[in-house]
């Protein structure tokens, strides 16, 4: 009965569960939507249809948040699949285009290592909601994206320019770094600064 009890408690008034949102299932496309763009790519570069998809998939993390802010449907489970989907989503089509010489391995090693020393360092307190998303994590997002969508589209329109927009995607990178540090000495400090729990009292 009590567990009965505290599941209904955690839906919202409507009654239907956290995790049941329309922003959510957009989150959900953007995780679908990424084997296809990734395949795509890999399949003899990037060209015009490539490019548009590809703009599809980044276009619902934009999405997503404005649905949730427009209908009132911010959730818990959307705070946590957004990020996982930016993180997995980039991580896939940064190899994608390292695979296919479109960009330097070395900058998806240090997103790969930024990206796992987050996990490792930050998460439990990002889970917990000790620490939430940061502008410079927001504006970094922001960059890396339109980096990736610039080498696709200037590979397939304007060869010339992929130097122009590999640059663009080195500025993110080196956000992504800052951003990790960021969150791993947020995350040190909250555990810190949490409450040591009370010792039982000794029994005798």
């Amino acid at each position: 009965m009590d567990d009965a009890r505290q599941a209904d408690d955690a839906r919202p008034a409507t009654g239907r569960p956290d995790w049941a949102t329309i922003p959510n299932a957009v989150t959900l496309l953007r995780f679908l939507l990424l084997a296809p763009v990734c395949w795509m790519l890999a399949d003899g570069g990037p060209d015009p249809l490539d490019v548009i998809l590809l703009l599809v998939w980044a276009s619902t993390d934009w999405v997503d948040g404005l649905l949730a802010r427009a209908l009132d449907q911010t959730s818990r489970s959307g705070a946590i699949l957004d990020p996982i989907a930016d993180r997995i989503g980039l991580a896939a089509i940064v190899l994608t285009l390292a695979l296919i010489g479109l960009l330097p391995w070395l900058a998806l090693a240090l997103i790969v290592l930024a990206d796992v020393a987050m996990v490792v360092l930050a998460t439990g307190a990002a889970l917990g909601g000790r620490i939430a998303v940061s502008l410079l994590g927001k504006v970094r997002t922001v960059v890396l994206m339109s980096a990736v969508f610039a080498i696709t589209a200037a590979s397939a329109w304007a060869p010339g320019l992929v130097p122009a927009a590999q640059t663009l995607l080195w500025i993110g990178v080196g956000m992504h770094v800052l951003t990790a540090v960021d969150y791993v000495i947020r995350a040190r400090l909250t555990l810190r600064a949490a409450p040591e729990p009370a010792e039982p009292p000794s029994r005798r």
